[in-house]
Formats: structure tokens, C-alpha cells, sequence
């Protein structure tokens, strides 16, 4: 696709803040989730600092050349969530949450070094465009329930409502106008635009609502704004510093012993292999869409160093494990602002979020109809993104074709395996059935011209 800012461009200072708070806006939603699920007094706001510190690290040991923004990863709620009931206090499962992102990292590291002896020339063997082409659109389509589900969702009753289908939609058709028929930084800016244009509308349905007593017109929840103002006015009010996990961890460290961190270790490493499969497909998505193999320069050993100690540094201050964000990667698609620059300043936008208390109330008081229509544009494109790898493949060939349709029915259907308290999710397993199913039937380089 023609890119309006290629890798290595840099948009002016006062463009470039814009453009980062849309990636920003685009990876808020899913990074602030993974703390919100798993309770036990984590902080949202470490997690977007974890995220923005992971970030930076991942655009440091790939040299500056992948547009990609880290975000906390649902793949290791379950390993978390282990870590916090195997410990003998919550302070004790901040200890587990550190050392279990380090085990995965350090699964990261192993692999790094195994690519770096032995290329990469088998990956593109073992997942070939019928293979990682559908994987791809499998990510994307399994994030589609999340999407519709929040589009209906009020965020004042959590029932749902044709009024906040309404506010969805209104971001939705926002952000594809703008994006389709904008001009200049209309089209560059389109989810910022969607988001307000749907949190405005949903402002004034909400307005009437607790006017009239309607609780069917209340969509957007005010509380983390009108609590932030409860105390009156002072200096936390705008300004505190995050819970970051490794201070709560320093309060549990005689609270943990070998066996505990054996079982976190053992309830965060088998994830990683998983969440390594999806590295490769993000990766490979990216690469499609900036028109550069990333997985050569700089090299899948690069990109999973930067992956897996992003993801140490980042549950160090966060406890949320990192990973590549497909959100990101469809904003980069979207806007065809590729500048890793952009990135950049999204995770220092994101470290000084994390301590201003009205922006972490703001984008927390966005109502989940709204996000739930932008995201409908952002996973759509990953599929679609998924679909274009596999544009060229010859689909008469019954080979191919019981190759992409083993992905699509498995990843869609919703296909995982959990072994204890390992869950191998469904991208995974539509991904691992895919090269089975390829190598058994044998696979077909001819291409459709």
C-alpha cells in the first residue's frame, strides 16, 4: 500500500504528538483490560507506563525499524491469575508476576539465539502464505465478539441498547468517512475524530438520560472523572505516581519460596512458545503492509529480543507481560503511517499518561459502545490485512484450499487446548493445525498470476 509517512520518516514535532495519541487511543482499551481482569490491586496505570517502557525497548533491538506498538497480552491472564492464587499473599503474587514475565522472556532469548545460529529461511517453509495469511485474519476475526459485544454495551448499566449501537456506529462510520474522503490530517487522524465524535454523541444522550431519569439513554460512565474531583483539588489530583509492580513486589519477597516460583514459571513458559506463533504472524502482517521483510532486516531474532525483554521491563514496572498489538499494527494500515518516530512518541505519550490523573480518568470514562465501533475498523483490517496475504495463492488446488480452511473453521469456531492451567488459545491452534495440515498434504508453491 502507498504509505503517506514511510519507517524512517519523521513528522513534524506538532503532528507527530497527534499521530502517536491515536495509537495511543487505538491500544488504551486492550492494555488497561488485562490489570482490570485480573484484580488483586494491580494498577492501570503502571500497565500503560509497562507498556510505553516495553515499547521503547522493543524499537531499541529492532534498530528503529518496525512500527509495532508492545501492550499488555491477553495470552498470560491465565499465568497470572496463577501466580496471584498459588501465592501466600497478593504481595507475594507481585513477586510471581515479575518472575514469570522473566521466564517468558528468557524463552524469548533462547529462541533469538536459535534463529540467530540457524535463519529464518524455515520459518517461511513452515508457515508459507496459505499458512500465516489466514492465521493472520484469524486474529483479527477472533477479536470480532469483543468488538460487537462492547458496540451494544452501555458503560453506566452494562445492559445492552440501541443507543449505544447508535454511539457505536456513529465512531464507526466516523472513522471510515474520515479515513475514505478525508484530506490531510483528517485522514491521517481518523480514530481520534471517531472517538469523539461517538463520545460526544454518547455525552448527550447520557446528559438527557440523568435529566429525565432514563437510565436507557445513559451510555458513558463519568465516575473515574467525578471521583478523580470527590476530595477537592489538590496535587495528586493531577499528579501521582503509579502503583508500579516491582515496589508491591519488594513488600512480598520473603513471602515466596522455590516451589511457588516453580509453578509460576511453569504457568508462563509453555505460553510464550504460544504467544511466539503470534509474533510471527504480526510480523509477517506488518511486513505486508510496509512492503519490507521484517523477519530479515532487522530479523526475527531482533524482534523477539525487543518482544521478550520488553516484556520483562515492561511486567517489571507494569505486571503485564507485553506483546505486538494488532490494534497498532491496523492503525499503521489504516492511516498508512508507518514512522516508527510515531511509535516512538506514542510510548513516551504513554509513560507521561500514566502519571496524569485526568487522562487516565478521560480515557477510562470512554464508553465501551465507542470503542467497540472503532475497534470493529481496527480488527477488520487485520483480517482483511490476513486475506490480502492469500490474494495470490492458488485456491483451486484443493491443497491450498483445505489449508485455509482448516485455519478459518478452527480459529473462528473458536478451536483451544488447556493442559492445567496452560491455554493454548485459538490463534494458536488454527495456526498449529494449519502447518500440519500443510506438510501432510503437501504444500504447492504455484501462485495465481
Amino acid at each position: 500500500m502507498k504509505l503517506t509517512y514511510d519507517v524512517e520518516d519523521r513528522p513534524v514535532l506538532s503532528k507527530r504528538i497527534v499521530f502517536a495519541f491515536q495509537q495511543v487511543l487505538a491500544i488504551m482499551a486492550a492494555t488497561i483490560a488485562v490489570p482490570l481482569i485480573i484484580g488483586n490491586g494491580m494498577s492501570t496505570a503502571a500497565a500503560i507506563f509497562g507498556a510505553g517502557m516495553g515499547t521503547l525497548t522493543y524499537i531499541f533491538f529492532t534498530k528503529k525499524k518496525s512500527p509495532v506498538f508492545l501492550g499488555s497480552s491477553f495470552a498470560f491472564i491465565g499465568s497470572m491469575s496463577a501466580a496471584f492464587a498459588g501465592a501466600v499473599t497478593v504481595y507475594g503474587g507481585y513477586v510471581g508476576l515479575i518472575f514469570g514475565a522473566l521466564c517468558a522472556g528468557l524463552v524469548y532469548v533462547v529462541i533469538s539465539a536459535v534463529i540467530r545460529r540457524f535463519g529464518v529461511s524455515w520459518i517461511d517453509r513452515l508457515m508459507p502464505p496459505v499458512v500465516i495469511g489466514p492465521t493472520v485474519s484469524i486474529i483479527g476475526l477472533s477479536l470480532a465478539g469483543s468488538a460487537a459485544t462492547n458496540l451494544q454495551t452501555s458503560s453506566v448499566t452494562g445492559e445492552r441498547t440501541q443507543i449505544a449501537i447508535l454511539c457505536g456506529l456513529i465512531a464507526l462510520i466516523t472513522v471510515m468517512i474520515c479515513s475514505t474522503y478525508g484530506k490531510g490530517m483528517t485522514r491521517l487522524v481518523p480514530f481520534i475524530l471517531g472517538i469523539l465524535a461517538g463520545y460526544a454523541v454518547a455525552a448527550i444522550f447520557t446528559a438527557i438520560g440523568f435529566a429525565t431519569g432514563n437510565t436507557a439513554l445513559q451510555i458513558v460512565d463519568f465516575s473515574p472523572i467525578t471521583e478523580l474531583w470527590a476530595n477537592g483539588v489538590t496535587l495528586s489530583t493531577f499528579i501521582s505516581v503509579p502503583d508500579f509492580t516491582f515496589l508491591e513486589a519488594a513488600k512480598g519477597l520473603g513471602d515466596v519460596d522455590a516451589a511457588y516460583l516453580g509453578t509460576v514459571a511453569v504457568a508462563y513458559v509453555p505460553v510464550a512458545f504460544v504467544v511466539f506463533a503470534e509474533h510471527i504472524a504480526d510480523h509477517k502482517n506488518i511486513s505486508s503492509i510496509i512492503e519490507r521483510d521484517l523477519l530479515t532486516d532487522p530479523g526475527l531474532s531482533n524482534t523477539l529480543l525487543g518482544d521478550g525483554v520488553g516484556s520483562i521491563i515492561g511486567a517489571f514496572f507494569g505486571g503485564c507481560p507485553n506483546t505486538t498489538y494488532g490494534e497498532s499494527i491496523a492503525c499503521v494500515a489504516i492511516t498508512g503511517n508507518a514512522s516508527v518516530s510515531t511509535i516512538f512518541t506514542a510510548a513516551i505519550e504513554c509513560i507521561i499518561i500514566s502519571f496524569f490523573s485526568p487522562l487516565i480518568a478521560f480515557i477510562s470514562s470512554i464508553p465501551d459502545c465507542v470503542m467497540g465501533g472503532v475497534c470493529m475498523a481496527l480488527y477488520g483490517f487485520i483480517a482483511v490485512s490476513g486475506l490480502k496475504m492469500v490474494q495470490k495463492v492458488n485456491l483451486d488446488d484443493n491443497r491450498n484450499l483445505f489449508v485455509v480452511s482448516a485455519i478459518l473453521i478452527a480459529g473462528i469456531g473458536g478451536l483451544s487446548l488447556t493442559f492445567g492451567k496452560v491455554t493454548i488459545t485459538s490463534v494458536a491452534c488454527s495456526l498449529i493445525l494449519g502447518i500440519i495440515v500443510n506438510k501432510i498434504l503437501g504444500h504447492k508453491e504455484e501462485v495465481q498470476n
